[in-house]
């Protein structure tokens, strides 16, 4: 197995469409990450988080993030569901971003996920930054979109515990849903934990579209 480390990570850019996308998709790897690199400056941009909701996301990303000094949230209020009829602004947000920021590395929605709102953010990302190093997260949903990821992030025993805690305790809105319980969330960590060997037997996964090596 060839692993690649993250010493070379200084700055980083998260981004999810809505309040609870990052932290499904990546929150393992950013609770890994957070408590390794407590040094590192992230940038978390949420792209639709309206009224409670963006309580929700704001007291979401200060738990993730705790440890993390250099840190900058950004919570947008794009409408949930038009973000394609939403394009011109959403770019502009990118482009704003691309001039305050100058990320090592970059974790975004994957993009061939079959939420519509979620693959416009993954085009933006690649459209906007087009010399970054790029990884897609994956959303486990009724519409049966999961792929084959090719780069895994192995989280320990008890940082998916908790990411899956904080999840459940920072987004009450989202309870009542049938698909957002520990059962899931766990089930896929296990998963791609299976699939790449993960000492502790969990994971998160995935998709390095264009990855350049360098000598």
């Amino acid at each position: 197995m060839i692993t690649v480390p993250l010493e070379q990570v200084n700055t980083l850019l998260v981004v999810g469409a809505h309040a609870d996308d990052i932290e499904i998709g990546c929150g393992g790897t950013i609770l890994e990450i957070a408590r390794s690199r407590p040094d590192i400056n992230i940038r978390w941009v949420v792209f639709s988080a309206n009224e409670s909701r963006a309580n929700e996301a704001r007291q979401s990303a200060d738990a993730f993030l705790s440890g993390i000094e250099s840190r900058q949230v950004q919570l947008h209020a794009f409408t949930d569901g038009f973000f394609p009829a939403e394009w011109p602004e959403i770019k502009q947000t990118f482009e704003k971003l691309k001039h305050s920021i100058r990320p090592d590395l970059i974790l975004t929605h994957y993009g061939q996920d079959l939420h519509q709102d979620h693959r416009l953010i993954s085009e933006l990302t690649w459209n906007t930054f087009r010399d970054h190093l790029i990884l897609e997260y994956e959303i486990p949903k009724y519409d049966g979109d999961l792929g084959k990821p090719n780069l895994y992030m192995p989280v320990d025993e008890e940082l998916s515990r908790k990411k899956i805690e904080l999840l459940l305790r920072n987004f009450p809105s989202q309870a009542g849903k049938p698909w957002f319980d520990r059962e899931l969330f766990q089930a896929l960590m296990r998963l791609r934990g299976m699939e790449c060997a993960a000492p502790d037997r969990f994971a998160e996964a995935f998709y390095a579209r264009k990855v350049c090596l360098s000598p």
